[in-house]
């Protein structure tokens, strides 16, 4: 059997440097300051420039931090062009050419070496992929760096602020700066952006506020083994559509939940995250796709399988390696779109065979990658999700054939959903925050469908249910108990 590779420490590595230009908040500072010298490439060799640079760089460090500190997700990312406005108002002053070659470059790394040479490298898409890619930018709404209508206002500002600090002190040093206009922008600024978040800023899920409570902690296990299989980015409205008959057999006969939210943001670390601690961001520590701190700070449910003796493993992407270590078996993410998923169920079959664990979760990336790099509202996006569902019944077929499945939970969820540009997600667009979620085995009720409200932070304390292990420390999710059959007495 063919065995798909494991992410290499240089794949990791990688993995990590780009999420710094793929995530928009490192991007945007990185951006602007590589412009920035781009821009004045033939004065750096001058004695006054780096001097006059850096100092005209502390000017905008403040407004640096401030996008940095707030988001401006959704329909909020229309008011970033007010303080740009303001800005012309108040100061009067800018450079056109820089800023058209900020737009120039900005564009050129989002199409084409993002969306055209980037997926044609790693998954294959082809080297016309630009034509579409442009669209999927401009409407774009998710926290990454192809979010075009967030961060042109965003470095416009910034360049333009920037290069008026630059030309005050080349004219006078820093008595040339209009000190009392700047700290008066930037107060206004602050002020603005407070007032937006305040009272704008309320689509986010609540937390919930205490930890989980409905249901004893286990002392015995309901089933002998829990497998979650998680189709990244696989969203709701679309999957209701796609052609899925053996998904659809399994949520058919068992539980449903029709009304499963994600977390905030909803980038794939954080809600893997929060899926197996049972708790949000603020309490895991994880709060996007780019990790600097290894590890989760709370327990998750690999630690409460460990008190009980029990064996969890997850298959995944390299990055999760940066939210549970050791208890992730990577594979590599650099291969043709068309195949990976397909090599990720072979190594997921492998697992099964010879690690046996009682708790395994296989992540599936390929309806993900094909959102990002071609879309969610065309016939290919449907195409994976067909696909992920014979690859699933291919994986469970093997349990079944090797008796692994006898009393086995089947979770079949996706992390999050998809806006409409580049498969956008990370803001909870239209798309993105009710997922597909439903429960099948002998332990699971046959025909339910729950349209309650629930929440992906309770996975981790149903699992825990099923296995009979402790709650993570921290879960806050109540355990579906809706979808369990009552345990029996004796």
């Amino acid at each position: 059997m063919e065995e798909v590779k494991k992410a290499s420490k240089f794949e990791k590595v990688a993995a990590r440097c780009w999420n710094l230009l793929n995530e928009g908040k490192p991007f945007t500072p990185i951006f602007v300051i590589g412009t920035f010298l781009l821009f004045h490439i033939a004065e750096v060799g001058t004695g006054s420039f780096w001097g006059n640079m850096l100092g005209s760089l502390l000017l905008v460090l403040p407004l640096l931090v401030l996008y940095y500190i707030f988001d401006f997700p959704l329909f909020l990312r229309n008011y970033l062009w007010i303080p740009f406005i303001a800005y012309l108002m108040m100061f009067g002053q800018f450079t056109l050419s820089l800023l058209l070659l900020a737009i120039g470059l900005y564009f050129f790394f989002t199409v084409f070496f993002w969306g055209t040479f980037y997926y044609h490298l790693r998954i294959g898409t082809s080297w016309l992929n630009f034509t579409r890619f442009w669209k999927l930018v401009l409407k774009n709404s998710d926290s990454t760096s192809g979010n075009a209508q967030e961060q042109l206002p965003k470095f416009l500002l910034v360049l333009s602020l920037w290069q008026y600090g630059f030309n005050a002190l080349s004219a006078g040093g820093f008595a040339s700066v209009d000190i009392s206009l700047l700290l008066m922008f930037y107060g206004g600024l602050l002020l603005y952006t407070i007032i937006l978040h305040r009272n704008l800023f309320d689509w986010k899920p609540k937390a919930i506020a205490t930890y989980t409570n409905n249901a004893p902690v286990p002392t015995e296990a309901i089933s002998d083994k829990v497998v979650v299989i998680v189709i990244d980015g696989m969203r709701k409205d679309r999957f209701d559509v796609a052609h899925t008959p053996y998904l659809d057999s399994l949520r058919k006969n068992g539980t449903e939940f029709t009304n499963m939210e994600t977390v905030y943001p909803a980038r794939t670390v954080v809600c893997f995250s929060s899926m197996f601690t049972g708790t949000y961001s603020f309490e895991h520590g994880i709060k996007s796709n780019m990790v600097w701190k290894h590890g989760v700070n709370v327990e998750s449910i690999f630690d409460s399988l460990r008190k009980i003796g029990k064996k969890g493993k997850m298959l995944a992407v390299a990055h999760l390696v940066d939210a549970f270590g050791d208890d992730v078996e990577t594979y590599t993410a650099v291969m043709k779109n068309d195949i990976v998923d397909s090599q990720i169920m072979k190594k997921a079959k492998k697992i099964m065979d010879e690690q046996n664990p009682d708790l395994f979760i296989v992540q599936l990336i390929s309806t993900d990658q094909t959102g990002h790099s071609r879309g969610v509202l065309y016939d290919e996006y449907l195409q994976k999700i067909y696909e992920a569902d014979q690859h699933v019944k291919d994986f469970i077929g093997h349990l079944e054939k090797t008796g692994k499945a006898k009393n086995t939970t089947f979770i079949i969820c996706a992390d999050h959903g998809q806006a409409d540009g580049i498969g956008g997600h990370g803001h909870l667009d239209e798309g993105e925050r009710i997922v597909p979620f439903f429960m099948y085995g002998p332990s699971i009720k046959e025909g339910v469908r729950i349209e309650e409200k629930q929440s992906l932070v309770s996975v981790a304390s149903t699992i825990a249910y099923l296995l009979g292990s402790p709650y993570p420390s921290h879960s806050r999710g109540p355990v579906l108990l809706d979808a369990v059959e009552e345990r029996k007495k004796g």
